[in-house]
């Protein structure tokens, strides 16, 4: 069994006076949160959460006027974004060239932080049971404010009611009530468990997926056959974002600092979308008992060093991509029709011939997208090289080796 997850974004309606009551809510809750987020910079990062409530609650009960829930909750967001934190800065460690022009990586903690980090969008994250609830009918939504209960309608999504049919049921986790450009939203993350029913010693197919930037993913299968998903669109449109996101930021305005953010939240969506259309685009090819190989690119470091051949906006946009993202859509939309995902080690996937097994880094020309090797004279687009050398892994884990890697293997 495998445990998926997504977020359920439901547009709701509440009227003047829920408005209001939401509107105090979240602008404490937010408060709360940013008054802790001081505490545990100023004491040694304590994500404790039994030992933060201890030494806070009676304070941001009193200060906030926040519910008891609700206080407990503020805990758990701050101790949760601070551990989100910890872990990219483990992702991002400080890098620098010796004197022999070797990189040095240097790991970052908490410490490395100058500020507290800072809540300063109105939000609140409210209990399913206890803070929000669906009616018997599920046509509204009850919520729990500061001051009273109130039920507000909502925008019913394409497959709602599946989310509550049993034999299948979701599980509905503690939802984050936000205010976006005067219209409220309850984000409501769902989780479930998916049998690992693939059969993974006669898949029916094996795909494997290189990702990139000028083509977001490259596919290769057992039958030989290649497609590319071009991602020229994709880099003007970041561009294009990222030219506005430093013209906002140069201005430095209160009313451009807003803007910056409702720009963020667009483009999130918008990638979001991309990502759900690819991944979705996948299955529905392949279908079930497909196994999908990609790269596991935790701790991969998009820096200079492996980005020398692009241009700074180039790294910008590689950096920033969504590939865990992409990883979770994925996964999760093929475990739903009975196929799964592989993650494979990266070392040598774009420098391997994937027809006489040579290795070299010079075969790969970044300039011309061309693989050529030279000690069997194969020659082909690089990335379609990287999507054939995945295949290679996944048969080679189709056929019983757990950890299929080229080039040496680390001994435990």
């Amino acid at each position: 069994m495998a445990d998926f997850s997504k977020t359920m974004k439901l547009h709701i309606h509440p009227d003047v006076e829920a408005v209001r009551l939401f509107q105090e809510m979240t602008e404490r809750y937010s408060q709360a949160c940013s008054y802790i987020s001081e505490y545990l910079f100023h004491n040694g990062y304590v994500l404790n959460f039994m030992r933060l409530q201890e030494a806070l609650y009676d304070e941001i009960r009193n200060k906030f006027e926040l519910k008891s829930q609700l206080t407990i909750s503020a805990f758990k967001t701050v101790t949760a974004r601070y551990k989100t934190v910890r872990e990219q800065l483990q992702n991002n460690p400080f890098k620098y060239q010796d004197e022999n022009g070797k990189w040095v990586y240097i790991p970052k903690t908490l410490d490395w932080l100058m500020k507290p980090v800072v809540f300063s969008r109105p939000q609140a994250d409210l209990v399913r049971g206890r803070d929000y609830s669906f009616t018997d009918n599920r046509t509204m939504i009850s919520v729990n404010t500061l001051g009273k209960r109130v039920k507000v309608s909502f925008d019913v999504p394409e497959y709602f009611n599946k989310y509550f049919e049993e034999g299948t049921p979701w599980s509905f986790g503690t939802a984050k009530l936000v205010s976006l450009n005067g219209e409220w939203y309850l984000h409501i993350p769902m989780t479930k468990s998916i049998p690992d029913n693939i059969d993974i010693s006669a898949p029916s197919h094996v795909v494997g997926i290189d990702r990139g930037l000028r083509f977001l993913i490259t596919t290769y299968d057992e039958k030989g056959e290649v497609e590319f998903v071009s991602g020229q669109d994709i880099i003007k449109k970041r561009q294009m974002f990222n030219k506005v996101r430093a013209d906002l930021q140069s201005k430095g305005t209160k009313s451009a600092m807003r803007a910056l953010r409702r720009i963020s939240g667009r483009e999130n969506r918008w990638m979001s979308d991309v990502n759900h259309q690819i991944s979705k685009t996948l299955v529905d090819k392949y279908g079930s008992n497909t196994l999908f190989v990609i790269e596991d690119l935790t701790g991969v470091s998009f820096d200079e060093q492996n980005l020398s051949h692009r241009t700074a906006g180039g790294r910008n946009d590689l950096r920033s991509w969504t590939f865990y993202q992409f990883e979770q859509y994925l996964a999760y939309k093929a475990a739903e029709v009975g196929s799964a995902v592989i993650k494979v080690p990266a070392d040598y996937t774009s420098q391997r011939c994937p027809k006489c097994g040579r290795i070299h880094k010079g075969n790969r020309h970044h300039d011309t997208h061309e693989y050529v090797c030279d000690s069997c004279g194969y020659r082909s687009n690089d990335d379609r090289v990287g999507a054939m050398n995945l295949y290679t892994l996944g048969t080679l884990y189709v056929s019983g080796d757990s950890n299929p890697r080229f080039g040496p293997r680390k001994i435990n």
